[in-house]
């Protein structure tokens, strides 16, 4: 709070001082007689380029931009008062600006811009001399490069030596987030992993031992699909944890997307896979898909939609295993996908509470939905029974622009 209030304070003085400075260009201006208004359309261009608030900054308006405008404009300035030969007075105002400019510039611009619009502003600020005495090192002038020039080292100094900061923490940023991805990628190499595999082996042997008993005993036809849905559960995590390793290493950039024949993981094809591959005996998943919808629908999209359908299903394994049928909808109305996933369940789970999530799956799916400009939204079904409420299944809705 005391940050903020005195980042407040600070920027409220130099808004105050350089509005006043400009204001004593115009009245130095209007006493010498000279005109009025081409310094002061100069000092609104740069006073607008400085004091834009960053939060209602438009897009288009760069650093580069805001830089390059002004000092052309100062430049324009001191050539139309050569050519014309007439005097304009140098005023402390303008000086400011082209100083704060260059701070602009050297800090936030480009690295490939940022000499460029630098020595732009410096140019503007050196040759405003001439304005008044026709050259810029002749004996008169020659004060006012000099500490122009000093004004210029400090200014630009400064802004280097705080743009090399800004560049040092964002390494030990990087480098921080590096070291918290490797330790995720070990710890769900090392104890993830091997839990699972565990379960994928013993599943293994229970489907061996099914297969041997069930010459002699009633129920092994009923228990192998059980037991060959949940080994191919265990395959697919173990290989989604692999792929999730290996991106948390940053060492797995030959991505499927990137192998030809294959087709990447999380899209609008993958959710046919993904349903049919979910359902256990006594459930039913019907899939219905536009036939209109098409096939280059943003990736972006497609891996969103993929997370929405992967996602629901997962609640549907975790908080209402009692469902029967569930219903996963792809609808696309030219410019709109609508992805819909709903069941019958009343709530019931076999799952033990270890098992359930953290209640952030939907938190990150809204994140990942609404950056797309998307909606997302869950709840009751209506229109089941007798209205909508806990025992009438649950609906999980997203709506992504497509354009």
């Amino acid at each position: 709070m005391k940050s903020a209030s005195g980042r407040g304070c600070t920027r409220g003085l130099v808004v105050g001082a350089l509005l006043a400075l400009s204001l004593l260009d115009l009245l130095i201006a209007d006493e010498a007689g000279s005109s009025v208004w081409r310094p002061a359309l100069v000092l609104a261009v740069g006073l607008t380029a400085v004091l834009w608030p960053a939060a209602r900054r438009p897009a288009w308006l760069t650093p580069q931009l805001r830089t390059a405008v002004p000092a052309l404009l100062s430049v324009l300035y001191t050539l139309t008062t050569i050519v014309l030969n007439r005097d304009a007075p140098i005023g402390p105002g303008e000086i400011a600006v082209l100083l704060s400019l260059l701070f602009i510039a050297v800090r936030h611009c480009p690295p490939r811009w940022a000499v460029a619009c630098g020595a732009l502003d410096v140019g503007a600020l050196l040759t405003t001399p001439a304005r008044y005495f026709r050259s810029v090192w002749s004996d008169e002038a020659s004060y006012y490069t000099l500490v122009g020039l000093i004004l210029v080292g400090l200014v630009g100094g400064l802004a280097a030596y705080l743009r090399s900061l800004d560049y040092r923490r964002m390494v030990a940023v990087d480098e921080t987030r590096r070291g918290e991805r490797l330790a995720i990628a070990a710890d769900l190499h090392d104890f993830v992993a091997h839990h699972v595999t565990g379960i994928l082996v013993q599943t293994q042997m229970a489907r061996m031992m099914a297969a041997d008993a069930r010459p002699e005993q009633r129920g092994g036809d009923d228990l192998d699909p059980v037991l060959a849905g949940i080994e191919r559960a265990a395959t697919e995590a173990l290989a989604s944890m692999r792929r999730t390793v290996g991106v948390l290493r940053d060492t797995d950039t030959d991505t499927d997307a990137d192998r030809p024949g294959r087709r990447p993981v999380g899209d609008l094809a993958g959710i046919t896979d993904l349903t049919e591959g979910f359902a256990s005996p006594a459930q039913r998943v019907t899939l219905h898909r536009d036939a209109s919808l098409p096939d280059d629908v943003p990736h972006e999209v497609q891996a969103a939609a993929y997370r929405v359908v992967q996602e629901a299903l997962t609640n549907v394994r975790r908080h209402a295993a009692d469902a029967t049928e569930i219903t996963v909808g792809l609808r696309h109305d030219g410019n709109r996908l609508e992805v819909t996933v709903a069941d019958d369940g009343r709530g019931g789970t076999q799952l033990p509470a270890a098992a359930h999530g953290g209640g952030f799956g939907l938190v990150g799916l809204t994140e990942r939905v609404t950056a797309l400009g998307g909606e997302l939204g869950a709840g009751p079904r209506a229109g089941v029974g007798s209205g909508p409420g806990p025992g009438n299944g649950w609906e999980v809705r997203a709506v992504f622009p497509t354009g």
